[in-house]
């Protein structure tokens, strides 16, 4: 068989396991990429495939000036990929299974201070049903750390009002999050005010919707974010991931544990939660300098 027809087998096995879609259309542009460069080798088969094949496209990849990021996500893909061949009887022995990726170095996330995190909270100021959309939006961005991919497929259904919590279930690993009153009462008011005269179609399930009742793109909430940070005066690239970000960061500078932040981020193990502490070593550092009378 073609690779590219294992490709796009491969793809509607993740759709039908609820992959997100974004990673979803990640894996296709990798294994996309794949294909191209096998094709230019004249290997067409899937059965074609070898180690030493795959070994040599990656070692491609980092001659051309890929970054080291782009190559890591490209060796994630293939190896995915070929564990999933493997698994469904295509493959005897994993070509890819000794692949490895290139060293990266965590950098650390950029996030607002709370004081920042305020002021664009702040910015849907008013009772139009945008307004009490978009603030709805944002408080449940920070109360909870959800991806915006996530918050724009949120059902009603999903969020439990008394209870003060949502259930995230858009990606692979399914989780229960917490929010606070300020995000309940933005809710409260969006659900009262705001979603029935945006939604006249009983059947949409979905919690936030544009002026059309429609769903929302991410494109579409990236915009309202950038317009909000800038009217708060906030310097720098500001996206919904930021938010993300800050949510963490903010919980570990308090005390939060990080066992607790890598089960409400959905992050498949502790590392990643780490960075946020070291972010709060840094800031501690900081604070030391600026302040102590012999620094």
């Amino acid at each position: 068989m073609e690779i590219q027809e294992k490709i796009s087998e491969y793809l509607k096995a993740l759709e039908a396991q609820r992959t997100a879609k974004n990673t979803i259309e990640a894996y296709r542009r990798d294994l996309s990429r794949m294909a191209d460069a096998l094709m230019e080798e004249h290997i067409l088969a899937i059965d074609n495939v070898q180690e030493l094949t795959l070994q040599s496209y990656i070692r491609q990849m980092e001659q051309s000036g890929r970054r080291p990021a782009t190559v890591a996500r490209a060796v994630a893909s293939i190896k995915a990929f070929f564990r999933y061949l493997e698994k469904t009887g295509a493959f005897p022995q994993n070509p890819a299974l000794q692949l490895k990726a290139p060293h990266i170095e965590k950098e650390i996330p950029h996030v607002l201070t709370p004081e920042e995190t305020v002021r664009l909270l702040k910015q849907p100021d008013g009772n139009s049903v945008k307004c009490i959309r978009d603030r709805a939006m944002l408080e449940l961005l920070y109360a909870t750390g959800i991806r915006v991919s996530e918050l724009i497929q949120l059902r009603v259904e999903d969020v439990n009002l008394p209870m003060e919590y949502l259930l995230c279930s858009q990606s692979r690993r399914e989780r229960v999050i917490p929010f606070g009153r300020s995000a309940r009462r933005a809710l409260e008011e969006y659900l009262e005010h705001a979603r029935p005269s945006m939604v006249r179609d009983a059947s949409q399930q979905l919690l936030f919707t544009n002026l059309s009742g429609q769903q929302m793109s991410r494109q579409g909430f990236w915009k309202l974010v950038r317009q909000y940070a800038k009217a708060a005066g906030i310097q720098g690239e500001i996206t919904p991931h930021t938010l993300r970000h800050s949510f963490a960061a903010h919980l570990v500078n308090n005390g939060a544990d990080l066992y607790a932040v890598q089960e409400m981020m959905g992050f498949a193990d502790l590392s990643a939660a780490q960075a946020y502490a070291k972010m709060h070593r840094v800031s501690v550092r900081e604070e030391y300098t600026k302040a102590h009378p012999r620094e």
